[in-house]
């Protein structure tokens, strides 16, 4: 089956009280646990690169990895997203490159120009029948090269801001800001997420599809065994479940999963060095590794509800006349 956009996707999750998960990725390993536990549970797909990935890996290295994945994984449906495209040239590059969908991430801009260089990838990328997600509001935290706020509270997206930027680019989706934050460290209290301007946003924007960054839970058991085995990764701190979970049954449809996914590779790393301190195959380490990935993503795919959604998505996909980027088309 070819890669799709998201749009058939969010269709969906949109009425469905489901969210997809969008799980980032760097090397075999990473994709390899994220496709087996997506077969399994039949849930639909969005894997994402980001420029750290495409510098890391070489957007070569990658793309043939997916071509394989895409071509296992039977009629499971996928898109290819680019995470945090900070330039309208990177965003281009990667729709040549077969991206299926693709993020302008303009929020450190002021809103005028936010909705200026939103709109200019928008017009590119629907042109050639990829999808586009942007971001308005800013989160906290680290990740590669998006460095966020200090005081993530102060800088929630505002519903009536939501509704004219969407009116003014005509992007697909957009990454709110709730008060979550990228990395392992998301809160320095009780975590609290400001679901109640999703519910504003669904009555000032209605039908727009809502993504969730920095949603990571940062699960205990990986800290805990980080830290047993020779980490030091103290006061970490996640999204709750629970919390992610209520977002799904609103108007998120996309939910952004990367540091849990380090946490599980790193977690067990480190637990078969310290227990075999003469190990040196990497196939013994990483293996571990990518045996809790897939574990933990078959239950992430239940938190956000998309398990067995996949059969519906390319119900509807076909339903739309089975679209596909031109890049497919050749």
């Amino acid at each position: 089956m070819p890669l799709m956009t998201t749009k058939p996707m969010f269709d969906l999750a949109y009425n469905g009280g489901f969210a997809i998960g969008a799980f980032n990725v760097n090397n075999m390993e990473l994709l390899q646990g994220i496709i087996e536990a997506a077969k399994e549970e039949r849930a639909p797909l969005i894997l994402q690169i980001s420029k750290g990935a495409r510098e890391y890996a070489n957007i070569k290295y990658l793309r043939a990895l997916i071509n394989v994945a895409v071509e296992d994984s039977g009629d499971l449906p996928i898109a290819i997203h680019l995470d945090h495209g900070d330039s309208f040239e990177l965003c281009k590059q990667c729709v040549e490159d077969g991206f299926t969908s693709i993020m302008i991430d303009a929020s450190h801009y002021p809103f005028e120009e936010n909705v200026a260089r939103t709109k200019e990838v928008v017009e590119y990328c629907h042109a050639k029948g990829v999808t586009v997600e942007a971001e308005l509001g800013q989160l906290g935290g680290i990740e590669e090269h998006v460095v966020g706020v200090d005081d993530v509270m102060k800088h929630l997206t505002d519903p009536q801001q939501a509704a004219e930027f969407w009116k003014q680019t005509g992007t697909d989706s957009l990454a709110v800001a709730i008060g979550t934050s990228h990395g392992a460290y998301k809160f320095k209290s009780a975590p609290t997420l400001a679901l109640d301007r999703v519910e504003e946003i669904m009555k000032t924007a209605p039908g727009l599809p809502l993504v969730m960054h920095g949603s990571s839970s940062v699960l205990k058991e990986f800290v805990d065994e980080i830290n047993k085995y020779g980490g030091k990764m103290p006061n970490t701190m996640g999204v709750p479940e629970e919390a992610i979970t209520r977002a799904a049954s609103m108007a998120v449809c996309k939910v952004n999963i990367d540091t849990d996914l380090r946490l599980a590779l790193t977690a067990n790393i480190r637990k078969v060095f310290a227990e075999k301190p003469g190990e040196f195959d990497p196939r013994k380490y990483l293996g571990p590794g990518r045996a809790a990935i897939k574990e933990m993503v078959k239950h992430k795919l239940h938190v956000l509800g998309v398990a067995g959604k996949a059969d519906a998505v390319t119900a509807h996909w076909k339903e739309l006349g089975s679209p596909v980027p031109d890049y497919y088309k050749r």
